[in-house]
């Protein structure tokens, strides 16, 4: 029987301890996970201390599944990760907004940690990466409010 994940807080970075909990993984099958899939790159800071993103905790549970739950290989997990981001990023390249399936798993996208938030564009002027964040900051959003019932 598959085992219930609890719901991701709403906050920016999470530690390895705090994602190992979140998706039902010790640290160090994460730091194997990163050697394995190119695409996993948390951040690092001093004392090589690793600081996931929302996108990644996404990541490490469709990771998860693949493996524990549907019985990937490594080899065979991978490659499905790559058809993902390969899909994604051709509906990025069409224009098309990313509102459901997997989020955003390009690690070159990544530009939250930068700051970008709160610039008052028009909708018409809004990044497909835009939405992403916007539509992770409301599936957050709605996670707490199910979480007080």
């Amino acid at each position: 029987m598959e085992k219930m994940l609890p719901s991701i807080p709403a906050k920016r970075y999470f530690t390895i301890g705090e994602v190992g909990d979140l998706c039902g993984v010790k640290p160090h099958v994460l730091r194997y996970w990163e050697q394995e899939f190119t695409q996993l790159r948390p951040m690092k800071r001093r004392g090589n201390r690793r600081y996931y993103q929302h996108h990644e905790v996404l990541m490490i549970r469709r990771i998860r599944d693949l493996l524990y739950d549907q019985g990937f290989t490594i080899s065979g997990a991978r490659n499905k990760m790559q058809e993902l981001m390969d899909h994604e990023r051709d509906k990025k390249r069409n224009g098309e907004v990313l509102l459901d399936g997997m989020e955003s798993l390009d690690p070159q996208d990544d530009h939250s940690a930068k700051g970008d938030h709160g610039d008052a564009r028009p909708l018409s002027a809004t990044s497909p990466q835009a939405w992403v964040e916007f539509r992770q900051e409301l599936l957050s959003i709605r996670a707490l409010l199910v979480t007080e019932d």
